[in-house]
């Protein structure tokens, strides 16, 4: 067993659904083995700012269902910097930390694992929090399965005015680099297209499915759009789109940051306390610059470096051919 006697808990980058299980999940375990916790407000602008506060049991209550983060998350340039990664540094030798969890994307990773090689005396773990689902070392990230939903919640509520009005939907979706959100929710909804970064779709393809769609009779037609898809942003689609395809009402919806809020699913809420749970454990185990993540229905931990690998996500074979064949 390490000789950790304090940690302190951060979330940062971008928000994602489950993150206050998984701070819960840090907390009551740390205290469980009789060791001190901190929360850090604003992510690492908040170890720079020595904007931190004792936290015990009580001080995670009744946060499961909350969506967002009650540690609240910021972008931190300063951080980037030696001069600001000392004066981070210096803060938590003052408060006696000895440990750090960083709840967050590739970015947040980056800074923990500079941090950790600068100053090896602060032990690191991580854990995945990003809607995106676009880190090595895990199957899911932490908040992919709530966003995921909420875009299918969405997709189903288009789908009702665009059949009532004859009308073609271009839906853009969250997920940066990253098609999962896209694939899944479009599947998930019967979307008649789905444009993904990992696959180039010509916009003549495109047209002559929405073409044949007509000629089947179809009623509506929603083409998802993942943000990261090379046409650009679905405006820059449908623009091209509607030049050929004449008897469609075309429109577009821009889901935007509501994909990131609201109440964790339950997949999250438990996936975020195993990842907790698991990043204390291999703390006192003396792991350090590590990820905590999800393979099949095993935890696993995974260097960070490893995790921060530069890949192409490989999306799931069967789901890309039956897009195109369950939308006929």
């Amino acid at each position: 067993m390490s000789k950790i006697k304090k940690i302190a808990v951060l979330t940062s980058g971008g928000d994602a659904p489950g993150m206050n299980p998984c701070i819960r999940a840090v907390v009551r375990t740390a205290i469980y083995h009789k060791l001190d916790v901190v929360g850090v407000r604003q992510g690492y602008q908040g170890l720079i700012d020595d904007n931190m506060y004792d936290m015990t049991t009580r001080s995670v209550s009744n946060i499961l269902d909350l969506g967002g983060t009650i540690l609240k998350t910021a972008r931190c340039l300063p951080f980037r910097t030696e001069e600001g990664m000392e004066i981070a540094y210096q803060n938590l030798k003052a408060r006696g930390i000895d440990a750090l969890v960083v709840i967050g994307g590739d970015g947040t990773f980056t800074g923990a694992l500079r941090f950790s090689k600068k100053y090896p005396d602060i032990a690191v773990m991580g854990v995945p929090g990003t809607i995106d689902n676009d880190l090595c070392g895990t199957d899911y990230t932490l908040g992919f399965d709530t966003a995921t939903n909420t875009v299918i919640e969405a997709l189903d509520k288009i789908r009702d005015t665009a059949d009532a009005h004859d009308r073609l939907f271009f839906i853009e979706v969250m997920g940066r680099d990253s098609g999962c959100i896209a694939l899944r929710a479009g599947i998930s909804c019967g979307a008649e297209a789905i444009l993904l970064p990992e696959k180039e779709t010509a916009i003549s393809e495109l047209i002559e499915g929405l073409k044949a769609g007509e000629h089947n009779k179809k009623s509506s037609s929603i083409v998802i759009v993942a943000e990261g898809d090379k046409h650009g942003g679905a405006y820059d689609v449908a623009q091209m789109v509607k030049q050929e395809v004449k008897n469609y009402d075309v429109k577009v919806t821009i889901l935007g940051h509501l994909q990131r809020g609201g109440s964790p699913s339950a997949f999250d809420r438990i996936l975020g306390s195993r990842l907790g749970y698991a990043c204390v454990i291999g703390l006192l185990n003396g792991d350090t610059q590590k990820m905590a993540g999800l393979k099949g229905n095993s935890v696993m931990l995974t260097s960070l470096e490893e995790a921060l690998m530069v890949h192409e996500y490989k999306l799931e074979e069967d789901l890309m051919q039956m897009v195109e064949i369950l939308s006929i």
